[in-house]
This record gives C-alpha cells, sequence and structure tokens, in this order.
C-alpha cells in the first residue's frame, strides 16, 4: 500500500481508547482531519450499539460503525441499521444446547434487537452493563432464546479466555463462531461466517473499496479476521500475542495514542 488507504477501518476499546475508555484529543483529531480530507474512517468494534455513544461523545462527529463483531452494521447519522446478521432462535437453541452438556455451569446472554438490548439469564455476571431500560433478566431458557441475537454471550466463571475460547470453538465447529476480545473469559458468538472481516468487506464494497485499500487496526482476536483481510493490518503495542503475530507493522499502544501516530505518518499530517 503505497498510497494512502482509501478506507480506515479501526477497532476501539484496547486501540482507539486509552485504557480509562478515554480518546484524546490528538486521536478525535486525527480522525476528523482524515475524514475532512475525504478518506472515510469506520469502528469495527464488539460492542453493541447502546455502548457507542460513549465514543461519539468524544468525537467531532460521529463514524459509521461496524458492531457485534460484524453481525451489525450502523449509520449513526440516520440512527439505521444498514446490515444485521443475527443467530436464528433454531442456532441459539443448538448452540445453548452443546455449550450446557460440554461446559459445566455455562451462563449465557444475548445481545437482540441489533444490540440496542440485552437479555441475560439470572445467574450470568453482569460486570459493565447494567442498564435497566435495555437489560433484563429472563425468566427461563426459553425465553433467552426466543429472538433472533447478533451476538450470544458465555461465561463459566473465571476461565483463561484462550483456553476457553477453544474449548467453545470445538464444541461448535461448523455452527457458528466463537471468539474474545477480553481477558475476563467472556466468549463471544457469532453466526458462522460473521466476523469482523466479514462485516468490513460488506461495508468497503458498498462504498467500491477493495481490500487492498484497506488500512485496519485492532488488538485483540476478535480482530485477526479483519487484520488478516485488509490490505495492511497494525496491531498496537499492547496487543494479544496472535495479533501481533498476524500483523504486518506495530505502532505505538492504545495509551500513548499508537493509532493516531501511525495515521499522521500516513497521511503526512504535522
Amino acid at each position: 500500500m503505497g498510497e494512502p488507504p482509501r478506507l480506515v477501518a479501526t477497532d476501539i476499546d484496547g486501540t482507539l481508547l486509552a485504557d480509562d475508555r478515554r480518546l484524546s484529543p490528538r486521536t478525535a483529531g486525527v480522525l476528523a482531519r482524515i475524514t475532512a480530507g475525504g478518506t472515510p474512517v469506520v469502528l469495527v468494534t464488539g460492542r453493541p450499539i447502546r455502548w457507542l455513544q460513549l465514543v461519539y461523545d468524544q468525537l467531532d462527529a460521529p463514524l459509521p460503525a461496524i458492531c457485534a463483531n460484524g453481525a451489525v452494521v450502523y449509520d449513526p447519522i440516520a440512527d439505521e441499521v444498514l446490515r444485521a446478521d443475527p443467530l436464528a432462535p433454531e442456532l441459539l437453541a443448538e448452540v445453548a444446547r452443546r455449550l450446557r452438556a460440554e461446559v459445566p455451569g455455562v451462563s449465557f446472554a444475548v445481545e437482540i434487537v441489533d444490540s440496542r438490548q440485552m437479555r441475560h439469564e439470572a445467574h450470568y455476571p453482569l460486570r459493565w452493563d447494567a442498564d435497566a431500560d435495555a437489560i433484563r433478566a429472563v425468566e427461563s431458557p426459553e425465553e433467552l432464546l426466543a429472538a433472533p441475537a447478533v451476538k450470544l454471550l458465555v461465561r463459566a466463571g473465571e476461565q483463561d479466555p484462550d483456553v476457553f475460547v477453544r474449548v467453545v470453538a470445538g464444541a461448535l465447529e461448523g455452527l457458528a463462531e466463537a471468539t474474545h476480545s477480553s481477558y475476563s473469559g467472556l466468549i463471544e458468538i457469532s453466526a458462522a461466517g460473521v466476523t469482523k472481516a466479514a462485516g468490513l468487506a460488506w461495508f468497503a464494497a458498498r462504498l467500491g473499496i477493495d481490500e487492498r485499500d484497506v488500512l485496519a487496526f485492532g488488538d485483540m482476536p476478535n480482530d485477526v479476521p479483519m487484520l488478516t483481510w485488509a490490505g495492511r493490518a497494525v496491531a498496537v503495542a499492547n496487543a494479544h500475542p496472535a495479533v501481533r503475530e498476524i500483523a504486518d507493522e506495530v505502532t505505538a499502544a492504545n495509551t500513548e495514542d499508537g493509532v493516531a501516530a501511525y495515521l499522521e505518518k500516513v497521511f503526512g499530517l504535522d
């Protein structure tokens, strides 16, 4: 990629944001200058739509987002979901059946209504999200799995996520995608073929942009498909070893404005 990219795609948490979930003025400024110059920027995240406002509040203008690990493509200006690839209720039921048989003490939550709402089993631990209007415990397993879900969330007590994701992926081989984006033991499941790469490929095609002209940034295993697909893949210095292994380059850490520093160099910004 000798020329500047035609599309910039970046993960949010651990990549664009610092560890306190703040976006630095430097990074916000660089993104604003790039988009003003005509190069689109898209956020590609495991976050649900309802978690995007924290980021949008720190940007000069909201950016389009590929949410729920590629299952939802969102236009914040129109507040419109452009594309959604949920797990159907029958598929959710089979995934849950396999995991209940394979994993002792497993508990589930689902992202529904294009990730604007979440439903969870009573014993599922809520570690970050407690919005009473959008989040609710269900009374039965059947209720949990009754609606299409853009993401199924899986926990089973304290787990090494790299080990746990292999267990879950093995149980669901050929049925669904399993990945993780944190070190807390949370596994995230999407429909087969639904990844950050798939969502980004759809978005890029909509703009008439080839993958060779896409620059992508990431830090965790759920970013690997996107980084493998993009023409240039850049890991932040704090990235998971699986991401550093496949990245074309490594920039500074998220706490040191690594994405902004790399973009300043690529676009010749002072």
